[in-house]
């Protein structure tokens, strides 16, 4: 099971409404001794993971306010280096994305900050936030010394410093911890990369308290630790593994704070895999526990929310190899992907309240936003994607296929086409593409190959001379976590071979598919291969809702323009979260891409979401 440092949250707030009111005021915090200290002062962390990039600006508040209601006082994010710096030296620090913005709020609400800039942070989101440009050049190795990596990601932390070093608490702001790198420990030991990471962050700007999270173990341990730089464990569990492991902690930090750098309250899934789902009264209990004994914590996550678009990750384990993450983000954390309280939620509460300090009390919670059903309709319109090709895309011709990332895409599909010079009846091999492939000949499809069942060959083809060959390749997430991430390119990564040949002279088709507004649509004229589907739906009101996707088979799903993100009919996950503020009263639009042709070509808005399969 990974061990993800993903959410080392010490965050300690000033749990009074007063903090809001003068957000000029300068705090002290520190390490100090066997505890952390506020303004010198003895301060138990109750944090928890929210990140900025799951959730529309819209509700960020909403979000925090719960958090304050369910007894936190310290958010906690990482920073996505590929939002924010998409192209090499375009950046973007607005809108949705301005994350100094997302600070500043959490000081309004009162909250403190604990910031986990990586630039690796893991987190189930694609390429462990790292920008899909840097595999562009060639042997260029992430999480090391290689000194084309260390300018981009110093780089990087720059512009961050820029937009929130002056917000740490130092300075006024609510930052009272920075995190170096993330989980190290699990891939690697080397401490100068690591002593070069945090003099990066040093650079950017940050004076805040720094620290590292890693699983418990003297090999994980020291292989994200550095000397003099305080560290967090990283697991799951309960009292019992809670005590063994701050057992084996005090003796390799004897007297220092204890604290639970990310409690993984719930989980993520994987398509083709269960829903992951806690006991709310065991994580309770063990919070319970924790507060009883003053050992601080961050429930990773309170608020999972939606890897919208293409940004999901996958992890790479021997069976199945690739394991793509689905869309929802959901965790089965206390506030659920819609930002409602849950079961859990309650308890955690009452368990936190327990262990309040002296005439700190709890805020009323908060009413859960509104939620619509929308009645099923058609999508009475379509067109299939290879005749859109020439409004989507323009060809790059080249002698072999080349990646995804070489053809200056990050997300997406990439249409591979081939001419045949001659009839061939034989096996193709397309390698390990990733991550499926849809073969088609003039338009039919012959076959689908997937990474995550091992399949990269057909069985024999009959292909004739002059018919074009096209392979579909999606790209379903890059690896996130473990040694396989430092070379995970997309799309076709070595030759393609019928039978005994290598096949030469492709054409290639960028499709991230970001702006579909030049696609013709016309009657809805079912036909093989993959197909666009649009339809229209009426509103009164508005309000968040899920899209139900059953029926369907797989592809991705836009309303409005915004990218929802994947679905599948394998599960768990069988709907979409629709954020109400991507609706409007009146008309509103939806396209659905559609790889492999459904059932079904209506769909519904539901208020909760779907999973099974």
């Amino acid at each position: 099971m990974k061990l993800r440092t993903c959410a080392l949250a010490l965050g300690m707030l000033a749990a009074t409404s007063a903090y809001a009111d003068t957000p000029a005021r300068h705090h002290t915090f520190a390490v100090e001794g066997d505890h952390f200290a506020l303004d010198g002062k003895p301060f138990v962390i109750r944090a928890g993971e929210l990140h900025y990039a799951r959730v529309p600006r819209a509700y960020w508040r909403a979000r925090m306010k719960m958090a304050k209601a369910l007894g936190l006082n310290t958010i906690t994010t990482y920073v996505f280096w590929n939002l924010h710096e998409r192209q090499p030296g375009q950046w973007d620090f607005s809108g949705d994305l301005d994350i100094a913005a997302f600070v500043k709020m959490a000081q309004e609400e009162g909250l403190y900050v604990v910031l986990r800039p990586g630039p690796y942070i893991c987190s189930e989101w694609d390429f462990g936030g790292y920008p899909a440009w840097l595999l562009k050049t060639p042997g260029l190795r992430v999480r090391s010394l290689d000194p084309r990596f260390m300018q981009a990601g110093g780089n990087y932390l720059k512009h961050v410093g820029e937009q929130l070093a002056p917000l740490t608490v130092s300075r006024g702001g609510p930052i009272i911890m920075v995190q170096v790198e993330n989980e190290y420990g699990s891939f690697g030991n080397d401490h100068d990369y690591m002593a070069a990471v945090k003099q990066q962050v040093i650079d950017a700007g940050f004076d805040a308290q720094f620290f590292h999270a890693d699983g418990p173990g003297r090999s994980l341990f020291d292989g994200g630790g550095l000397p003099g730089l305080p560290g967090v464990l990283n697991f799951t569990g309960g009292p019992k593994d809670a005590d063994e492991a701050f057992k084996w902690f005090a003796t390799y930090s004897p007297g220092a704070p204890r604290m639970v750098g990310e409690y993984w309250a719930g989980w993520f899934d994987h398509w083709g895999e269960k829903h992951h789902t806690t006991d709310p009264a065991n994580e309770a209990a063990f919070i319970d526990w924790l507060l009883a004994r003053d050992i601080s914590f961050n429930l990773y996550m309170f608020n999972g929310g939606t890897s919208f678009g293409y940004t999901a990750g996958a992890n790479y384990a021997k069976d199945p190899a690739y394991q793509p993450d689905t869309t929802s983000y959901d965790y089965d954390a206390p506030v659920d992907e819609a930002g409602r309280v849950t079961p859990k939620f309650r308890l955690l509460r009452d368990a936190i309240a327990k262990h309040l300090p002296a005439g700190e009390t709890l805020p009323a919670i908060p009413d859960n936003p509104v939620m619509i059903a929308i009645p099923r309709f058609e999508l009475n319109e379509s067109v299939s994607l290879l005749s859109a090709l020439p409004v989507l895309a323009k060809p790059v011709e080249s002698e072999y296929p080349k990646t995804m990332e070489e053809l200056g895409q990050d997300f997406g599909y990439v249409l591979y086409r081939h001419r045949m010079d001659k009839s061939q009846t034989a096996v193709l091999d397309v390698g390990e593409a990733r991550d499926r492939v849809t073969v088609m000949a003039d338009g039919k499809p012959l076959a689908t190959l997937y990474r995550g069942a091992s399949q990269h060959k057909t069985a024999p083809l009959a292909l004739a001379q002059g018919q074009t060959l096209d392979l579909l390749v999606e790209n379903m997430g890059r690896i996130n976590f473990g040694a396989k991430l430092v070379d995970e390119r997309k799309g076709l990564v070595r030759g393609v071979e019928l039978g005994d040949d290598e096949l030469s002279k492709w054409q290639m088709y960028s499709l991230p598919l970001r702006d579909l507004s030049g696609l013709k649509f016309g009657k809805a004229n079912p036909a093989p291969g993959p197909m666009f589907w649009r339809g229209h739906f009426a509103l009164s009101r508005i309000g968040d809702t899920f899209i139900d996707m059953r029926g369907w088979s797989r592809g991705q799903v836009w309303v409005n323009g915004h990218h929802l993100g994947r679905y599948w009919k394998v599960g768990p996950q069988q709907s979409l979260y629709l954020p109400g503020v991507w609706l409007h009263p009146g008309k509103n639009e939806i396209i659905v891409l559609d790889d492999e042709p459904g059932t079904v070509r209506s769909v519904q808005g539901v208020t909760d979401p779907v999973f099974g399969t």
